[in-house]
Parts: structure tokens; sequence; C-alpha cells
């Protein structure tokens, strides 16, 4: 990964050499990132905002597995999820095509589809990417009747946490979106039930963005299409950093305008 963006590096670097680009070396992510790299004005090394190349390939690592990876992931889950409840695909399609028609959603569209939302957050819960967070106690304190000693790393089980019968009731192990009716905080009997996006101030930076992330695709493919598990998928979920399916996930798809 270090020696692909490397190479994706200096061959912006290269073509704004050559003249190929105007001043900057791109409008997306990276080209920002390589505005304020130390290889620019010393305008922007004296007011703090510069970033080398080391740092900049680090932060396009943390982009790439903690925005990609974990969104992807969450639409695979989804997808799984709607192709054996028939019933909950048939809803959201027909929220989506009240609310977006056969448009691509805007900001505001996607703030209107809450079936969607909930669908989301209960394949969230079910099926979180991250199974485990992991602390450190930065100094002695007390958890309950717990004293926990400084420098302890702390692991946390989403995972279990998820499928808890004493927060989410004797149907945890079952989909039912319906639990986020009401919203996150009301979902279950504690309000921190659901933490796939951890919580405080370590919480994920992205977690807005990923679920209007998640609502923009879902939205685009039920406009389009049906679709229901093929009878080659094995239901072996894995842990590969992120929750995957072991074995991939075949989807029969069947297009709803020909």
């Amino acid at each position: 990964m270090r020696n692909t963006l490397k190479n994706i590096i200096v061959s912006r670097l290269k073509s704004k050499v050559d003249g190929v680009s105007d001043t900057s070396y791109g409008d997306d992510l990276l080209g920002l990132m390589m505005g304020l790299s130390t290889t620019e004005s010393s305008k922007r090394q004296e007011s703090g905002l510069e970033l080398n190349m080391d740092e900049i390939m680090d932060e396009c690592k943390t982009f790439f597995l903690a925005g990609h990876e974990t969104t992807s992931h969450l639409l695979t889950w989804t997808m799984f999820l709607l192709s054996i409840n028939k019933e909950w695909q048939e809803k959201v399609r027909e929220e989506v095509l009240r609310e977006c028609g056969m448009g691509i959603p805007d900001a505001d569209k996607l703030s209107k589809l809450k079936l969607v939302n909930m669908v989301l957050l209960e394949a969230l819960r079910l099926y979180t990417p991250v199974i485990v967070l992991f602390r450190k106690a930065t100094k002695e304190m007390k958890l309950g009747n717990l004293t926990i000693p400084k420098n302890t790393q702390i692991s946390i089980p989403l995972a279990i946490i998820h499928r808890n019968k004493n927060y989410w009731g004797e149907d945890a192990n079952e989909f039912n979106p319906m639990r986020f009716a009401e919203g996150v905080k009301k979902a279950a009997k504690h309000p921190n039930a659901l933490v796939a996006f951890s919580i405080g101030p370590r919480a994920c930076i992205g977690q807005n963005f990923a679920i209007m992330e998640g609502k923009t695709v879902m939205a685009l493919i039920l406009q389009r299409f049906s679709f229901s598990l093929s009878p080659n998928y094995k239901h072996a979920p894995t842990d590969r950093l992120t929750l995957q399916p072991q074995y991939g996930l075949p989807i029969l798809l069947k297009p709803l305008q020909v």
C-alpha cells in the first residue's frame, strides 16, 4: 500500500513539474494534502499547516482503511440482510422512489430516507464492520466495581454488545430495523448500546459521512434492481480487520426497468 501511494504522489508531483496540471495538485483529498506539504511555500511552513510525505501517506491509509473498507462492508451486509428480508427491501425501495424518484439523491432527499437509515443502523448492529475496539487507560480509574490500573489495554467487544439480549431484548439476533424508529438512543435499554462508531471524544469523525455514503449507494441500487441471495452463498462471517463474508456475497440482481 505504501508503494502504491508513493507512486500516485510521485505521479502528481511530476505532472505539476511538467506543466500538465495548473498550480494545484488536484481538488481531491490527496491534492489538498499535497498542497500543505513541506515542498510548498514558506508561508505554509511558518503557519504550521505543512504535511510531509510520510504524514500524507499515513492519512491516505487511514482514509482508505477506516473510510472505505468499513463503509464497503456495511453495504455488503446491508445487501445481505435486504436479500433475505424481501419485505424490507420493498419498503425501502418504495421510500427511495417516493422521495428521490429515479434521480441521484442530494443531501436534502437523503435526509428524508428514514427507513433506509434504520436499515443501515440495524445492519451496523448485527454485522458491525469493526467487531472490537481497543483503548488504553491513561490513569487508574474505577469502572463500576472494577479498578482499572493505569496503562491497561481494554478490549470492547462490539459484536457481543450489539447482540446482548439484556440491552436489545429477546429478538437481539433478529433483523428488526423498527427498533431504531425513535432514534439510536431509544433503540435499546441503554442509550449507548450501539457503538459501531464508538462514542465520546474518540468517536469516528466520519460517521455522518459514512451513513450518507451508505444511503446514496443503497438508493441508487434500489432504484434500479431487485436482488436476492444466490444459492451458492455460504454464511461465514469472518474477522479480517473488518467483518467480511468469508466466501464472498454472491447476489442475484434483476433489473427493474428493461
